[in-house]
């Protein structure tokens, strides 16, 4: 008599296997807090109708700080340079339109396309090296495009820019309003898209390892991790995410200057994600939210030393909210919860 021994799939996984499996999905589900996050640029259309000019800042702002938190707040790469990506979307919508390509979708893709290959290739210099000597590649890289930028004016304008940007209707349907409302609208949907895709990204697989590359990058080898591979892949889409966000800002505004490409900007959108807490996704849209409203106010109020003010602000985040924002208030409720739960069982009789 014969017995026969299953090789197979077992049909009860291990428990711990089980309990990780589930955390992942819990994690990966949309929370309400979500949902109503999602409902505010809604709400802002129809409560503030003479700032869609503003609110399309806030959300081009919120992509580009989305495209740093990929690769900051998940891989660990800093970076110093990252208007360089930014800036290259907005020449391409700029570009395309004075050879009469103003498609906006078009755009958009192309820019995300030419982004990601200036992001792929300079990837390769990002591997070997620390922290400072990244650092110093990415501005670097910036400082070079910003220079032919200026140098090659018969391309790009040089000092006076491109202004009158070509833009044709979205769809063949849509026209780009002087009130900035069809701007607003399309700058949502395209962040909410790329948000949705870049959530469902840091919570698969890809998106764990990248968390523990950025944690001990020196140990994720062993756990069969190719790190170098996925620091290029997140870099690249990184830089994708920041030439959309570029192009936006051409075709929102219909002019392109050499701003798009400045250190400064590339020095904001770090003290953004600062401000909103890096690592979290919703940090930089936060960071967005809080740093284009308190410049546009703080200016409005106080125009000679407006800088001063926000500075002062950062450095109060750092000093007392080292999170930033969101990072802050998860802290908070998470501690709140704690105590309610040792008062309730100091509460319940033994």
């Amino acid at each position: 008599m014969t017995t026969s021994t299953s090789i197979g799939t077992p049909s009860h996984p291990h428990p711990g296997a089980a309990d990780a499996l589930a955390r992942y999905r819990r994690s990966a589900r949309w929370k309400p807090l979500e949902y109503l996050f999602w409902c505010l640029p809604v709400l802002a259309y129809f409560a503030f109708p003479g700032n869609y000019l503003l609110l399309s800042q806030i959300a081009i702002t919120s992509l580009f700080a989305l495209s740093l938190d990929l690769i900051f707040g998940y891989a660990g790469i800093i970076s110093l340079g990252h208007a360089a990506f930014f800036g290259v979307g907005a020449y391409t919508v700029g570009l395309l339109g004075s050879h009469g390509l103003g498609d906006p979708l078009l755009g958009l893709a192309l820019a995300a396309m030419i982004a990601a290959a200036v992001g792929f290739l300079s990837s390769f210099l990002l591997l070997r090296g620390n922290d400072l000597s990244r650092l110093m590649v990415t501005l670097g890289v910036a400082l070079m495009l910003y220079e032919l930028a200026n140098k090659f004016t018969s391309i790009t304008g040089g000092v006076d820019g491109m202004p009158g940007v070509e833009v044709k209707p979205i769809l063949g349907m849509f026209s780009f309003d002087m009130y900035g409302r069809v701007g607003y609208v399309y700058s949502v949907i395209v962040l909410f898209v790329l948000f949705w895709f870049a959530r469902r990204m840091v919570h698969s697989p890809f998106g764990q390892s990248l968390r523990g590359i950025h944690m001990n990058a020196l140990r994720m080898p062993a756990l069969g991790v190719p790190v170098n591979r996925r620091l290029v892949i997140v870099y690249t889409i990184g830089a994708g995410y920041a030439g959309v966000a570029g192009a936006l800002l051409a075709q929102t505004n219909s002019f392109v200057s050499l701003d798009v490409l400045s250190f400064q900007r590339s020095a904001d959108l770090l003290l953004i994600l600062i401000l909103g807490g890096a690592g979290h996704l919703y940090g930089g849209l936060l960071g967005s939210i809080a740093f284009v409203v308190a410049h546009y106010l703080l200016s409005d109020m106080n125009p000679q030393y407006w800088q001063f003010w926000l500075g002062l602000i950062l450095v109060l985040v750092v000093l007392f909210a080292r999170g930033g924002i969101l990072g802050t208030a998860r802290k908070w409720i998470e501690s709140s919860r704690h105590r309610a739960e040792s008062r309730a069982r100091s509460e319940t009789p033994s």
